[in-house]
């Protein structure tokens, strides 16, 4: 609640000649509306939500906040999962809403400019027009910003073959926490000249600088592409056909894994039975090849179907047509939405070496025996990514916010000594930075701390995410 005392409300008249007085908010219904992610059921009311329009205008209003030490949380469409785009402190929320243009496609080096903004999916689709692909594709894209793909070094299914954000960005404009507005790199394929700061600012959850155009690398769009769904009898041999199947020299452009529960709660809440699903199938890999070669293509998938008769699975869908494939890549994309419809949980962000993954889902299953707890697993296997989604369902209150942490503790124990980490692509955030001294000792949160504290000396900018503030 903003009050006479409150730095904020002092400012308000300052923010409005900024960024103009239409965009300046205070009424609750908008506070209440960014007050929340995606993040399970968490609320926190910002004092003031301010929506910039240029980086000049953002400079502007960094300057202010760091002077009086103005909490600022930044965000883009708030679908995050780990509580980076929530304003537990109150103070202001930075929407990056209205930078949403494709500043440039430039064809002849296979590139695009961008604001922070604009919808992933717009841009996919914007250069797809032009025969050029922007691989990165969370499930979330067609709500997900490009800017907050950015903070979080966002996946997606087709990370398996093409790699993640990192991959594609060249170079970053970024507004500072003093004010300041630099340029990360170069617009170029290599780059030696110092430190890398646009990978350092890429996955760094909006805590050391607001990014506010993007420099990204395309690629050719593939031609073709085919679409499988494999049902198994036991998900330990889902997972285990998935490091197979790489070992036998395929990379698929798409390979996910998904649980029975997972499957049969998106089918309902998609309304759609496409999948038939036998009374002794577990779980499914649903796996794409792409590229130019059909015949190439078609012998990937022969052979990738014979493989997986290894591992006892049933019946093979293979997508006939567009609308299928359109029809099962819903299923899996929505499974986060169905998931979440069914009941409070907590979604944890698992990644290990993909041939671990059948011990990791079988820990995983074993931790939840020993808590009391339900958890639905679904994820991109081809990189050994995870996501446990760990059910309330009948777990007493005392019990969900009390011994469940020490579930998750055991779980992100079993990651690291499978050589793995405790987040693939959602972040820490707010709700996982606890865990942090799980993977990483006192000296490695030390430099950590000490980067934070180089690019924000006054600990502003998403303060109390990744670390505590000062």
């Amino acid at each position: 609640m903003v009050t006479a005392e409150s730095p904020v409300l002092r400012q308000l008249d300052a923010f409005r000649r900024i960024v103009g007085a239409g965009f300046v908010f205070v009424d609750p219904e908008v506070l209440d509306a960014y007050a929340s992610d995606e993040t399970e059921d968490l609320h926190y009311l910002p004092d003031v939500v301010l929506k910039p329009g240029t980086p000049e205008e953002i400079s502007q209003v960094l300057r202010i906040c760091s002077e009086q030490r103005i909490p600022v949380t930044p965000r883009g469409a708030g679908t995050g999962l780990s509580g980076g785009a929530l304003p537990h402190l109150g103070g202001v929320v930075l929407s990056l809403e209205r930078l949403n243009r494709i500043l440039d496609i430039d064809e002849r080096n296979l590139q695009v400019t961008t604001e922070p903004g604009v919808i992933t999916e717009v841009l996919q689709n914007a250069v797809r027009e032009k025969g050029l692909f922007y691989p990165p594709d969370p499930s979330s894209r067609g709500s997900c910003m490009i800017g907050g793909n950015i903070a979080e070094n966002s996946g997606g299914p087709k990370a398996v073959k093409y790699g993640v954000v990192k991959d594609y960005v060249l170079n970053l404009e970024v507004v500072l926490p003093s004010g300041d507005i630099i340029w990360t790199g170069a617009n170029v394929l290599k780059n030696a000249t110092g430190y890398n700061l646009t990978q350092l600012i890429v996955g760094s959850e909006g805590t050391l600088g607001i990014v506010t155009k993007i420099v990204l690398r395309l690629l050719p769009h593939p031609q073709h592409d085919l679409l499988m769904l494999v049902p198994f009898r036991s998900a330990e041999n889902a997972c285990a056909a998935v490091s197979a199947i790489f070992r036998a020299g395929y990379t698929p452009s798409a390979l996910e894994f998904m649980e029975r529960d997972a499957l049969e709660w998106v089918m309902r809440f998609v309304d759609n039975s496409i999948v038939p699903i036998q009374d002794d199938v577990v779980a499914h890999l649903l796996i794409e090849v792409d590229g130019n070669d059909m015949d190439v293509l078609m012998k990937d998938m022969e052979g990738i179907a014979t493989l997986v008769q290894e591992f006892d699975c049933g019946d093979i869908l293979f997508a006939d047509d567009a609308q299928q494939k359109a029809e099962l890549w819903k299923l899996r994309r929505r499974v986060g939405e169905a998931v979440k419809s069914n009941s409070i949980y907590k979604e944890e962000d698992t990644v290990v070496p993909r041939a671990e993954l059948p011990q990791l889902l079988a820990g995983v299953k074993a931790i939840g025996k020993k808590y009391g707890f339900h958890s639905v697993c679904y994820g991109h296997a081809g990189d050994g990514n995870l996501h446990v989604n760990i059910i309330k369902g009948d777990l007493s209150d005392e019990a969900w916010n009390g011994s469940l942490k020490e579930g998750i503790r055991e779980i992100f124990a079993l990651v690291k000594r499978l050589g793995g980490t405790i987040s693939g692509e959602h972040g820490i955030g707010l709700v996982q930075k606890e865990y942090l001294p799980i993977v990483f000792n006192e000296v490695q949160l030390a430099l950590m701390r000490g980067i934070k504290q180089l690019f924000d000396p006054n600990g502003i900018l998403n303060a109390g995410k990744i670390f505590d503030p000062k």
